[in-house]
């Protein structure tokens, strides 16, 4: 039987021309404005994009002129292809930009492949980012009339080779610099607090995730000045997920602190415009000594690994 793994994630424009596909597409899911009526999703989205597409070109300008999700992304794909050998194909999906999933679902059926293992690159489960990207390409697949049998991950948080590799992350920001002298920050994307009281999971699995890091930090010597979890990217005014990362950076006395990007595993406008810009700005202004952000896995042999050890998991 032909297999493929196919990570899925998120997306993010190419160009400066995609941004507006990408906030179009991105407010139309049923998993992000979740209101009965397909027509006033599609007003909201419409209007969401129309206000918004102006401001969030001029953030890609200011990294590069696009995401850099998707370039991290295959690379990531690559890399693990490399580790597998020719055993299985290794391709991926982004949610609202392409490749999307009816490209990649005709291509692989063109193939021959038959069964597919989907590891959506979200550490945490919520039904807004990993549900969405599963079901994208389950009805993708059915549309096309592709009879794939599909095998799926729904979080990875607790691998221990995957939190191995976070942990590696803080050691490349801290350089020579003791872990003493730093506070840890991790912050995790948002949530409108109306999802959580719905029964998503995510808030839950993030909470688990940092008390995971914490035990692995204590045994690997690591022993920060103090450790904080933050949510960060709220968007409109309903409630979200607190504490926020603006109002967590006002609290710490030190003025010197590691941010890791928790619920991300490729770097992306969150993490070199939020986080590395918009949030270094915000330190600056409170007098901060020190400010770094960790690099996500992105294609770091020890994602690449734990992507094999979820495939072989799955087997």
């Amino acid at each position: 039987m032909k297999e493929a793994i196919v990570l899925l994630n998120m997306g993010g424009p190419n160009n400066l021309d995609e941004v507006e596909m990408f906030l179009h597409n991105m407010f139309n899911d049923p998993y992000i404005i979740r209101t009965k009526s397909s027509l006033l999703r599609r007003f909201i989205a419409g209007m969401i994009t129309l206000t918004r597409t102006e401001k969030s070109q001029e953030i890609y300008r200011k990294i590069g002129g696009k995401s850099p999700l998707v370039d991290h992304t295959r690379i990531l794909c690559e890399r693990v292809a490399e580790s597998l050998g020719n055993n299985v194909i290794v391709d991926f999906v982004m949610r609202y930009t392409p490749p999307m999933a009816k490209e990649v679902c005709q291509r692989l059926k063109e193939q021959g492949v038959e069964k597919v293992y989907l590891i959506p690159l979200y550490p945490q489960y919520s039904s807004t980012t990993t549900q969405s990207s599963l079901d994208d390409f389950e009805q993708t697949a059915q549309k096309i009339g592709w009879d794939v049998i599909t095998v799926e991950v729904k979080h990875f948080f607790s691998n221990p080779t995957y939190n191995r590799c976070l942990i590696e992350r803080i050691k490349e920001s801290l350089g020579e610099d003791s872990a003493e002298s730093f506070e840890l920050i991790f912050s995790a994307h948002g949530l409108p607090q109306k999802i959580v009281d719905q029964g998503d999971p995510y808030q839950r699995h993030v909470i688990a995730h940092v008390e995971l890091m914490k035990a692995m930090l204590h045994e690997s010597h690591l022993n920060f000045n103090a450790i904080h979890l933050a949510y960060q990217s709220k968007v409109g005014p309903m409630k979200w997920l607190e504490p926020s990362l603006e109002s967590t950076l006002h609290t710490i006395q030190s003025k010197r602190v590691i941010i890791v990007p928790i619920a991300f595993t490729v770097d992306n406008s969150e993490t070199d415009f939020e986080l590395s810009i918009e949030y270094a700005e915000v330190a600056h202004e409170l007098g901060y000594d020190a400010y770094r952000v960790c690099r996500c896995p992105n294609g770091h042999p020890l994602f690449v690994q734990t992507i094999t050890e979820l495939y072989a998991k799955m087997k």
